[in-house]
This record gives C-alpha cells, sequence and structure tokens, in this order.
C-alpha cells in the first residue's frame, strides 16, 4: 500500500515538473521571438532609413543635374540667340542647326514644350523667318525651315507667332520649286501652321493651294499626304476666301483613296476634297475620267467611317444632280444601291438625307434601265438578311422601304406646293 502511494507520487511529480519545464520553453520560445521580431523591425526601420536617405541624395543629385542642365541650355540659348541676330552667314546657320538639335534632344514631350517656348520667347523665330528669305542662299534655308517646324510642332502659339513674322511669302517661294527636298519641307510647314485656326485666312490667300496640288501630283508618298492634309486644312477655313482645287488633283486624290483605309482618318480629308472638286463641271469630269473613281467612292460609302461616307455620298450626290442622265448608269454600274441603302438606316442625319435623295434619282433613270419594285424590295430585303439575319429581315427591309417611300411623298408633295405657291402659275408674259 505504502509503495503504490510512493509511486503515485513520483509520477504526478515527474508529471508536473515536465509541465513546468514546457512551459518555461514555451515562455523562452516567446520570448525569443519576441526579440527577433523587435530586431527585425529594428532591422527594416533602419533599412528604410537607408532608402530614404539614398533616395534623398538621388533627388538632390537629379536636382543639381537639372540645374546645371537648365544653366547649360540657357548659356547655349543665349549664345544661339546672339548668333542669329548678329552672327554671320555660317553662324546663322550652326545656330538654326543648334535650335533643332535643342529640341529634338529633349527626352520628354513636356521638356520639348519648355524648350520651344523659351526658345521663342528669347525672339528665335523672326531671326529664323528672315532667313527663309530669297537673299539667303538654300544652304541657310533649310536649316532655318528645319528649326522652326521643331518650334511649331505641338505649340499653337509658335504657329501663330511664324505666320504674324512673315513666313507665308517665303515658304509659297519656296513651294514653286519643281523638285528638291524643300519644296516638300515646305509643303509640311504649310500643313503644321495651318493647323492654327487664326493662321488659315492669311495661308488660304497667299495662292498657296495650287502650288500644294502640284505636290499632291508629283511629290514623294509623304508629301502627296502632306500635301492633302494642308489642303484639308484650308477647306475647313470659315472665311473668304474658300479654297478651290484644280481638277487635276482629282486622281491623285483618288490614287490615294484607293490604296488607304476607308475608315481612316485620312480618308475623310481625301473624300471631303473630292467632295469639294464634285461642286464644280471640270472636277465632276475629272472624277468620272479616272479609272475606278466612281467605284472608289462607291466603296467609300460602303466601308467608310461616318464622316467618309458622308463626303462620298455627296460626291456621288453632286455629279448625278448636275446631270442624271450622265451619271446614273455610271453610278448605278458600279453597284451603289446596297451601300445607300445601308447608309439611309445607319449615317448621319445629313448622309441618310442625301442616301435618300441619291436613291431617288436613280429610280428615275429610263424605262430600259429602271429599278422595278420587285428587283428593289429583294435588294432591300437581301441586305436586311445580311444586316439583320433571317429571322428579321422582313420586318427590316419593310422599315427601309416605308422610309424611302415617305421621303420620296414628302419631296413630291414639297415640289406640289412649291408650284401652287407661284406667283406665275398658268400666266404669260405679255409682250408691249
Amino acid at each position: 500500500m505504502y509503495n503504490s502511494t510512493r509511486g503515485t507520487y513520483k509520477t504526478d511529480h515527474m508529471i508536473s515538473s515536465i509541465k513546468t519545464q514546457k512551459e518555461r520553453a514555451r515562455q523562452r520560445l516567446i520570448t525569443a521571438e519576441g526579440v527577433m521580431e523587435e530586431e527585425e523591425a529594428m532591422l527594416k526601420k533602419e533599412e528604410e532609413n537607408d532608402e530614404d536617405e539614398e533616395d534623398e541624395k538621388g533627388e538632390e543629385e537629379k536636382e543639381v543635374k537639372l540645374t546645371q542642365k537648365s544653366i547649360v541650355n540657357r548659356i547655349i540659348m543665349e549664345e544661339v540667340v546672339g548668333r542669329l541676330g548678329n552672327g554671320d552667314l555660317k553662324e546663322k546657320i550652326e545656330a538654326a542647326m543648334a535650335i533643332r538639335k535643342l529640341v529634338r534632344k529633349s527626352n520628354s514631350k513636356s521638356s520639348k514644350s519648355v524648350v520651344r517656348s523659351r526658345l521663342a520667347s528669347a525672339g528665335v523665330i523672326a531671326p529664323l523667318v528672315s532667313m527663309l528669305q530669297p537673299s539667303f542662299p538654300l544652304s541657310a534655308r533649310e536649316p532655318a525651315l528645319l528649326a522652326l517646324l521643331n518650334l511649331a510642332v505641338r505649340n499653337q502659339r509658335n504657329k501663330i507667332r511664324i505666320v504674324t513674322s512673315g513666313a507665308i511669302p517665303p515658304l509659297v517661294e519656296l513651294l514653286k520649286f519643281q523638285l528638291g527636298n524643300l519644296r516638300e519641307l515646305a509643303a509640311a510647314a504649310i500643313l503644321t501652321l495651318s493647323s492654327a485656326a487664326p493662321n488659315k485666312p492669311a495661308i488660304a490667300a497667299s495662292g498657296v493651294a495650287p502650288l500644294l496640288v502640284h505636290v499632291l501630283c508629283s511629290g514623294s508618298v509623304q508629301g502627296r499626304v502632306d500635301a492633302v492634309t494642308a489642303l484639308y486644312n484650308l477647306s475647313t477655313c470659315e472665311e473668304d476666301p474658300k479654297l478651290v482645287l484644280d481638277p487635276e488633283a482629282a486622281p491623285p486624290l483618288i490614287d490615294l483613296l484607293k490604296e488607304c483605309k476607308k475608315y481612316s482618318k485620312f480618308a475623310e480629308k481625301t473624300t471631303a476634297l473630292l467632295e469639294i472638286l464634285s461642286n464644280s463641271e471640270e472636277g465632276r469630269i475629272a472624277i468620272t475620267n479616272v479609272d475606278g473613281g466612281i467605284l472608289t467612292l462607291v466603296e467609300t460609302v460602303e466601308d467608310g467611317s461616318l464622316v467618309s461616307t458622308a463626303h462620298a455620298v455627296g460626291a456621288l450626290l453632286s455629279l448625278c444632280q448636275s446631270s442624271r442622265d450622265k451619271y446614273r448608269e455610271l453610278i448605278l454600274r458600279e453597284g451603289a444601291i446596297p451601300g445607300l441603302l445601308r447608309l439611309t438606316a445607319e449615317g448621319t442625319p445629313e448622309a441618310q438625307d442625301r442616301a435618300r435623295i441619291l436613291l431617288d434619282l436613280l429610280r428615275e433613270s429610263p424605262p430600259e434601265n429602271r429599278l422595278t419594285s420587285s428587283v428593289l424590295e429583294r435588294i432591300v430585303y437581301d441586305f436586311a438578311a445580311h444586316v439583320d439575319g433571317t429571322d428579321k429581315a422582313a420586318e427590316t427591309a419593310k422599315k427601309l422601304l416605308r422610309d424611302m417611300v415617305q421621303k420620296s411623298m414628302e419631296n413630291s408633295l414639297s415640289h406640289m406646293q412649291l408650284r401652287a405657291s407661284s406667283p406665275f402659275k398658268d400666266s404669260k408674259i405679255q409682250s408691249t
């Protein structure tokens, strides 16, 4: 009995001792982990402090470098202005080249903008414009023009300053060069300067349009693209004189429209110029005489953007309204109906009206070529099935036909009202 009790006591004591040891070990572990966490936090804080110090040093070094660079640029600008104003020909040319480099070597758009503004404020534009005059050799005019181009890009104020400083007349003279890089650089300059609205009237009045058409006809691909954009910029001028295009612009415009994507911004500009051309009989003849001219306009109606389709259908409408007998069959032959029907449903309000009017004109062809109601309904149904599927084709076709009929009736009623209100109705001119 005694031994059994003693054995139990020893066992309980051992268990208690083990628990105590485990608890002490756990406490030591917790303490150790706490110390480790504190040490890690201290190390992390020290690292952050080191990084902050490095960042501060980096920022300070960056600020020092920027300050040094700014000082150097300011010294260079002062030297450039001095050479442009007082230097000999060689120094003027070197200064013009230095201006171009100052803008081009800037690392970001914002820094380029700052450099352009500072150079203009320092007074470099007027002497650069003076270097474009015919009294200077070509070796001076080219670097001056390149410098002005770099100053004008993305800077409306500089564009206006360049024009008010008298740059347009010497640029027009440069455009008269038959060949060479200077003519296309001048076209690029006219493009850039004409993007500023205040410059458009002065440029339009300078007689530059025919010279840009010459670049359009015989220039490089880039030169032709620049000429189109410059002519388009001038066409949007709200003041007189309005842009008048030589008919010889039609072939290169049609060729460029053939090659570009019909929904592109460039196609919008090209079709706008073609619509202007279609307003004169000479322009209409020129468009028609180009191989694939009408077809290209029809394709633009089918595949173009909202803007280019409106211009393309406007040109086709101008052709047909000027002489239905002459142009209606040519337009029908190129398969214009499906694109025009789509335009009545999906185009801009102006394009929809133009498409409906043109469709009415196309239906007024001679009996042997006239579209019968069944043929027209079949065309409309096929188009509707292609757009909305066969399930909704009948409903869509009915809506399209209903809109066309309603527009036709409105036009007829308008004509009847006009005739009824005429003061000369049934009157005869009396001879005296």
